[in-house]
């Protein structure tokens, strides 16, 4: 078989050791002029303070740690060189402007400790980008001090409590789905609430007739993630809200999954209550190490006196200022107002897109999503056929005949040139694959991304081995990531 790897070839690149193993007594990387000042004496100055011993620290010169640290540059895989498939994650482009915007000297030099009135424009950006999130959500308030998407929940369950217990029934449960994030069940738990299971149906949705039967006084609200991790939209959601309603529940909907909806449906109109945005994955401000994220929590008008403190509020004479007075507030969540220089990226983003283009982008990244399902449909098995929005998820149940599992198939993609997709997740779905393209990639990287999954099916049934001992192209084989998790080594030491 001729094996299709328009994608990626192998190529050289340099053998690389540590950068303590380069080092040699008396390299530098910097030159200083002679004191001309008198010097200082530390020990008094920094009294026990005062490091005397350093360690062992790498002696090497300029153009050894400027090659080092590019070398090691072009072994990471990013956004800018390919495509991100891992489902649920939105791993979609940031727009350079993004960059640019949040780089202005005026935006990026300031300071939460100044003054109100010479911040006026940093808290009108706070303000904007509040209104557009609580347009495109529906929703009536929102707060931005959440540092994440799990942060976030936590602070959204933070005021369902505030509000149970302002009704005078604390409540003691959540209901969360079995398709739901590893979050939700965290978080609820984190709060202090009992976590109960909420079984799918054979569609991958919710179960109506479970939901009803579980639903009552002692639970505080079902957190629902819409469309849900198996790229299924929840179709029944606005009977799912009123049978929450109708026992004193709220309906939480984890927003990790809003790159489906935007511009197209809003949580607020179909029964949500409170909920949390991913800026680092809908509306493109950096991911992961690229960080930091924001997850900014919206809410109806109920909700909204529990608010985490202080709120941004216009003045009689037209000024922004802080309201700190809310003696109802969950609190402080987070220092200061949150991760100032996600919200001008955010914002960036919202408005070089404009309402057209933000739902413009929503349809690619469903339009993508069902043209992946539709190029490996029969190729790998589809548990389940309800129509898929922004994500797809396949199972390893063909290949598994042969011995070969995710986790293989998504270590063979590296060699396609791919970062894998997310494996095993969710877990109603055994020998999960979960692909999602977003709106990012054009068909062309798509047809290659097709190419190389079915590539790799012919590979299993032809030579399941070379699949299992893949990677063959990276610099460091299969690794043992239970050991790796387990027994992490974390820092060089000296022989």
């Amino acid at each position: 078989m001729k094996h299709m790897t328009r994608k990626a070839t192998r190529h050289v690149n340099q053998n690389e050791g540590l950068i303590f193993e380069k080092s040699s007594a008396g390299k530098a990387a910097w030159k200083l002029p002679p004191l001309d000042v008198p010097e200082v004496d530390a020990a008094k100055l920094l009294g026990s303070a005062e490091r005397k011993d350093l360690g062992n620290m790498p002696e090497v010169s300029e153009i050894e740690i400027i090659r080092h640290f590019t070398r090691m540059s072009t072994w990471n895989y990013a956004i800018d060189l390919g495509m991100y498939p891992l489902g649920s994650c939105t791993m979609k482009y940031n727009p350079r402007v993004n960059e640019a915007v949040a780089r202005v000297e005026g935006i990026a030099n300031g300071h939460p400790y100044q003054p109100e009135k010479i911040s006026q424009g940093a808290l009108r950006i706070i303000k904007t980008l509040s209104e557009c999130l609580i347009e495109i959500t529906g929703m009536d308030a929102i707060t931005l001090q959440p540092a994440a998407g799990a942060h976030g929940e936590m602070t959204g369950l933070l005021m369902v409590r505030a509000y149970q217990e302002s009704k005078g029934n604390p409540r003691k449960k959540i209901l969360i789905p079995d398709s739901a994030h590893g979050t939700n069940p965290a978080t609820a738990a984190m709060v202090g609430y009992a976590v109960e299971n909420l079984k799918s149906d054979s569609r991958g949705t919710v179960d109506i007739g479970a939901l009803e039967a579980q639903m009552n006084e002692d639970v505080a609200a079902l957190m629902l993630t819409n469309p849900n991790t198996l790229g299924v939209f929840e179709q029944d959601i606005h009977r799912i809200a009123d049978i929450l309603h109708a026992k004193g529940g709220l309906l939480y909907m984890d927003g990790a999954n809003m790159n489906a909806l935007v511009g197209k449906a809003r949580p607020g109109d179909f029964g949500v209550d409170v909920m949390h945005l991913n800026l680092h994955k809908t509306f493109s401000t950096p991911h992961g190490g690229g960080g930091p994220g924001s997850g900014p929590v919206a809410i109806k008008k109920t909700l909204e006196p529990f608010l985490p403190k202080p709120i941004l509020v216009t003045k009689s004479d037209g000024t922004l200022s802080f309201d700190y007075n809310r003696p109802h507030s969950v609190g402080r969540v987070r220092a200061f107002y949150g991760n100032f220089g996600m919200f001008v990226r955010a914002l960036a983003y919202i408005q070089a897109n404009g309402p057209d283009g933000l739902r413009q982008t929503t349809e690619d990244a469903v339009l993508n999503a069902n043209y992946v399902r539709k190029g490996l449909e029969g190729t790998y098995d589809l548990p389940y056929d309800t129509p898929s929005m922004h994500e797809v998820v396949f199972s390893d149940k063909v290949q598994a005949k042969k011995g070969v599992r995710t986790m293989d198939i998504a270590k063979r993609l590296i060699d396609y040139g791919f970062h894998p997709y997310t494996t095993a997740f969710p877990l109603i779905v055994p020998g999960a694959l979960m692909i999602e393209p977003t709106e990012s990639e054009s068909k062309e990287e798509m047809d290659l991304f097709v190419e190389a999954m079915k590539s790799i099916a012919e590979e299993v049934e032809e030579d399941p081995q070379m699949v299992l001992d893949a990677p063959h192209s990276t610099r460091v084989r299969r690794l043992d990531e239970t050991a790796a998790a387990r027994k992490p080594v974390l820092r060089w030491k000296p022989d």
